[in-house]
């Protein structure tokens, strides 16, 4: 299916078993601005965990190599925009609002390294490489225990001190972010603004020219900046 608005987008539950629907188009994506449908910062970061469970899926069940290639790149391409714009938006609020919130929000930027290292290594590999599946496994192990933990614990407690109103300024301020942000791995970038802010803005110009160049799935709903 051709990309999408995110207006028309649902939240979906979350997936255990890949998906083995067998992709059949291969027009080009389109590269248009979004607009999130979320009201709460909660229910827009667990929308991202969802596509990324979704292509992570995909990734796994795709019957061809360039079908796991564009898997590859989305899967790439989200992860990298969400985890920036959650340190950028999501953990200075932790940090402001939760009696223990420097702590959770320092465990969390260990964990999106770790994140980042596997990433770094699984965005540069062919799907043909004997370690693509086992690296993309093992960054998914970490990643799905760091969603977890977000989910069950630290996205419900700073939802409790957000105003309706606060936390859907601070849904458009996350997505806003993420489009400006890099669209790669680079662990070796600060994580924590203003030094990430700065970086972010130097690398982003490269990795968003380079997604010109890369394939996408046609079944993807998220889309890229113009």
């Amino acid at each position: 299916m051709f990309p999408r608005c995110i207006a028309s987008r649902t939240l979906r539950p979350s997936t255990v078993a890949p998906i083995t629907t067998k992709l059949t188009h291969t027009h080009k994506r389109a590269f248009t601005l979004t607009q999130p449908t979320m009201t709460l910062l909660s229910e827009a970061i667990k929308d991202d965990h969802r596509e990324l469970e979704d292509a992570y899926n995909k990734i796994l069940s795709a019957t061809n190599v360039d079908e796991k290639r564009r898997w590859q790149n989305q899967f790439t391409w989200e992860l990298a925009r969400h985890s920036i714009g959650e340190e950028l938006v999501v953990y200075p609020l932790m940090e402001k609002n939760l009696p223990n919130g420097k702590a959770l929000a320092d465990k969390d930027r260990a964990e999106h390294k770790t994140v980042k290292d596997h990433l770094y290594k699984f965005q540069s590999l062919s799907p043909t490489d004997p370690e693509f599946e086992s690296t993309i496994k093992a960054l998914w192990s970490d990643l799905g225990e760091h969603i977890k933990e977000e989910e069950q614990d630290d996205l419900p407690s700073l939802e409790k001190t957000l105003a309706k109103d606060d936390s859907e300024k601070q849904v458009k301020s996350f997505m806003r972010t993420k489009k400006l942000i890099p669209t790669r791995s680079h662990p070796d970038a600060p994580d924590k603004p203003p030094f990430e802010t700065v970086v972010g803005l130097m690398t982003a110009p490269i990795d968003h020219l380079a997604d010109l160049f890369r394939k996408f799935p046609e079944e993807s709903k998220s889309q890229l900046p113009p």
